[in-house]
């Protein structure tokens, strides 16, 4: 290591080194290292031996990773001024974590996928990586992202999903360079996040108030792990439908739907019309503000059904009482105040487009998020208002087809809409989503992986940069390695096998 270091920067190289050792220890074979040096030289691509790689990190490390970080690097292999070296440079440390990734991406086992281990005169096997030969070309890499926002939404309402399969996704993500986990973490199904300021909320909205929740301390450990990958973690809170989970807790929270004039026993969204409504969502909002990192809260606003306001007549007075004209302009009033509370807190909003499409006055940093409809029209539409933009109408995996369906998540891209230059600038990337109505621990990864890498990639690398052809290749290889490193993931292209 030159220059810098810091807490990121060692836990990475630790875990670069595991990784580098895990893959060579599937399947090692012996060999005495003069015959195995005498057998390179033989070689005519051999061109010398690479012991170790040196990390010059220029700039002190940064504490969260965050939107617009930097994440350009440089590696060279045994370039012309680097005879039988390696150089990975870059100003910022989440440089350096891509960085890394991509140099046990360049490694190859020898021939058969077998490591070789040579013996120290004394007869025992060392497997420190200096003495398990890989294959590795010589190169010159400078890389860096076309998007910022590389992300993976997970659902963890519908199906609770354990902390390992939350780490393991996080890795996923890691292995495959996308920098958010949009954590898409409480529903109508189930309230699993438990709030120390109201943990009714989750003793009475989760599947179950012992075993199905987050804690502030899982919460930390989660966001720490993804810290230390350089992943962001975007809390999802969905209001003011998507809520049905939180009304055990809280009275007069939703709305109660009314029929032939009498209420019916079911509720619908959160009621606007109830000022203590505002007041609780302040005060919940400012702990989740306070317990994530990240400066994004993504307030959801999708889907609101309005049978049950239309059902009620206190909703009804109250629209007339301030001028309300129409249920868009309802719920308009309310995901304002929403929006106002995020500022107050600090925090930028994310939302989903429909917020945009009912004329709710945003921050200019507010993020809006397209997942549905005609997303070339959406996306000029937003663009050209000055909003920041997400995309994620083409790339929901829970849409699963027969075989291999990440074709269609490939062909995807975020800049094609009518616009100006500038206007596309405003897309800062968009997420393969993975809701869970059909998934849980036991098949969630295998539905996500390898399909989302086809997304990972569109975010990352310049626009039509392989054919179909190139990239099926290339993404049997990648599945290869991520089951190497212990992702559970599904055969992208149909009968094969992994060496």
């Amino acid at each position: 290591v030159k220059r810098k270091t810091c807490d990121i920067l060692e836990d990475a190289l630790s875990r670069y080194s595991q990784v580098v050792r895990d893959i060579a220890s599937d399947g090692v074979t012996s060999a005495g290292a003069g015959s195995l040096k005498a057998r390179w030289r033989k070689d005519k691509l051999f061109a010398g031996y690479l012991d170790s790689l040196t990390v010059d990190l220029i700039v002190d490390c940064e504490e969260y990773p965050y939107l617009n970080m930097d994440e350009h690097y440089e590696l060279r292999i045994n370039s012309p001024d680097l005879e039988n070296s390696a150089l990975l440079t870059s100003q910022t440390i989440w440089g350096i974590l891509r960085g890394l990734e991509t140099f046990t991406h360049l490694l190859y086992l020898e021939d058969g996928g077998k490591a070789v281990s040579t013996y120290h005169s004394e007869g025992c096997m060392s497997r420190e990586i200096a003495n398990l030969p890989f294959r590795v070309n010589s190169t010159a890499i400078t890389d860096y992202p076309r998007f910022s926002h590389r992300g993976l939404l997970l659902d963890t309402s519908r199906h609770y999903l354990p902390l390992s399969v939350l780490k393991l996704s996080l890795d996923a993500m890691a292995i495959n360079k996308m920098n958010v986990l949009h954590w898409h973490i409480v529903d109508d199904q189930s309230f699993p996040y438990q709030s120390e300021a109201f943990p009714e909320l989750s003793e009475k909205g989760a599947y179950n108030p012992v075993k199905y929740i987050y804690t502030h301390d899982d919460i930390r450990n989660i966001t720490e792990y993804a810290r230390l990958r350089g992943i962001r973690v975007v809390p999802e809170f969905d209001t003011p439908g998507h809520t049905l989970s939180w009304g055990p807790a809280v009275p007069n929270l939703l709305t109660p739907c009314y029929h032939d004039g009498e209420p019916d026993g079911t509720f619908g969204p959160i009621d606007p019309s109830v000022p203590e409504n505002y007041v609780f969502l302040r005060n919940l909002f400012s702990e989740v503000v306070a317990l994530f990192p990240d400066k994004y809260l993504h307030l959801g606003g999708d889907e609101v059904s309005f049978d049950c306001w239309v059902s009620n007549p206190n909703i009804t007075a109250f629209m007339k009482n301030n001028n309300l004209s129409d249920y868009d302009r309802l719920e308009e009033y309310y995901v304002q105040k929403v929006v106002d509370i995020s500022t107050q807190l600090g925090a930028s909003a994310v939302v989903w487009q429909e917020v945009f499409d009912n004329g709710v006055i945003l921050q200019n940093d507010t993020v809006v998020h397209v997942w549905t409809g005609d997303q070339e029209t959406e996306l000029a539409a937003v663009t050209s208002k000055g909003y920041p933009a997400l995309l994620s109408a083409c790339w929901y995996l829970d849409h699963l087809q027969s075989g291999g369906d990440w074709t269609k998540f490939y062909e995807c891209e975020p800049t094609d809409f009518d616009g100006t230059a500038d206007q596309k600038r405003l897309v800062l990337g968009g997420e393969a989503c993975m809701w869970a109505e059909v998934v849980d621990e036991s098949n969630v990864l295998t539905r996500v992986w390898p399909r989302a890498s086809a997304t990972a990639e569109i975010l990352w690398s310049e626009a039509s940069a392989s054919t179909e052809t190139e990239v099926a290749q290339r993404l049997e290889e990648h599945y290869c390695r991520m089951k190497k490193r212990g992702i559970p993931s599904q055969p992208p292209n149909g009968p094969g096998f992994c060496p």
